[in-house]
């Protein structure tokens, strides 16, 4: 199983931050370092210093890491119009030396989109966005060089583009579709989809929607074991009850709801818990680390499971 570092640095949190947790999770040996794609704080945190851009982030990060993957959990598409994102990820999978993933998702946090003056239109509407989107950027990717490329929908239309630049990876970087909604996401994941993530759900749950993923690629005629399985859990993990108990009051959670609805405990308890979700099929875990000054927390968790 792949464990990989998520993080939500809308919560307060410089690059210089991002750098040393990504540089400590290269060395622990994780298979990747992932951000949220978020402008605006959540719950009780003030945000200070303010949010930091994620593909700015990322390609900062392109260069200051030499072998980890880097990718978004999820950019929103609300957030970017599609040809411009489209060459803001290709240029950073570019200067990672092609180790850049793109999670995208129909946005969902109202507020943010109100105090930084971007639109939020209805989520059937932004379901549609994300669709075209969707087939915008893995259709102009993937168009060969030097043939013009052109795409006509309800939201966005391109003329004669060129589809540059293409990116490092052939034909592109995976793209991680992501979300529990029983619809949509999973006809959405079927169809574009490298990588489908399901968040913050119990095992029950994430094997349900697999399961609505796997039916979907079953309409359209694709073989369900060309997509990767995964899920994101918060983390909160400790050589004692004490340990644990002190990391889950440093993120101002309680250990025994982090047990019940994340990746929680002594080395046991976690080594179990991530084999429970393997026995539904998921292949690849993101890590949800909330306080990033704890880097023993990421050494803790790579020694427990062997990375």
């Amino acid at each position: 199983m792949d464990l990989r570092i998520f993080t939500e640095p809308q919560q307060g949190a410089t690059y210089d931050d991002l750098l040393r947790v990504a540089r400590c999770a290269e060395e622990c040996r994780y298979d990747a370092f992932f951000r949220s794609d978020h402008f605006l704080a959540m719950g009780h945190s003030s945000g200070l210093p303010g949010p930091t851009d994620a593909w700015v982030t990322l390609g900062a990060l392109a260069r200051e890491t030499s072998v980890i993957r880097l990718g978004t959990l999820m950019t929103a598409a609300t957030f970017r119009l599609p040809g411009p994102l489209g060459v803001a990820v290709a240029q950073v999978d570019h200067m990672s030396g092609g180790r850049i993933e793109l999670g995208i998702g129909t946005g969902w946090y109202s507020d943010e989109h109100h105090a930084y003056g971007i639109p939020f239109p209805p989520l059937g509407q932004r379901f549609d966005m994300l669709a075209e989107q969707l087939e915008i950027l893995t259709g102009a990717w993937g168009s060969p060089v030097g043939r013009p490329w052109s795409f006509s929908g309800e939201h966005y239309t391109f003329t004669d583009s060129p589809g540059l630049p293409k990116p490092l990876q052939e034909p592109y970087p995976p793209v991680i579709v992501g979300g529990s909604g029983p619809r949509r996401t999973p006809a959405l994941a079927a169809r574009f989809a490298d990588e489908v993530n399901v968040p913050f759900a119990s095992v029950e749950h994430v094997a349900a929607q697999f399961a609505r993923v796997r039916e979907e690629c079953a309409v359209i005629g694709r073989d369900p074991a060309t997509l990767r399985y995964s899920t994101a859990q918060v983390l909160c993990a400790g050589t004692s009850e004490a340990e644990v108990e002190r990391r889950a009051a440093a993120i101002g959670r309680e250990p025994d709801e982090l047990r019940a609805h994340g990746i929680a405990g002594t080395a046991t308890e976690i080594t179990d818990r991530l084999a429970r979700f393997a026995d539904v099929g998921v292949e690849r875990v993101y890590l949800q680390v909330l306080d990033l000054s704890d880097l023993a927390h990421l050494e803790f968790v790579a020694g427990t499971c062997g990375l």
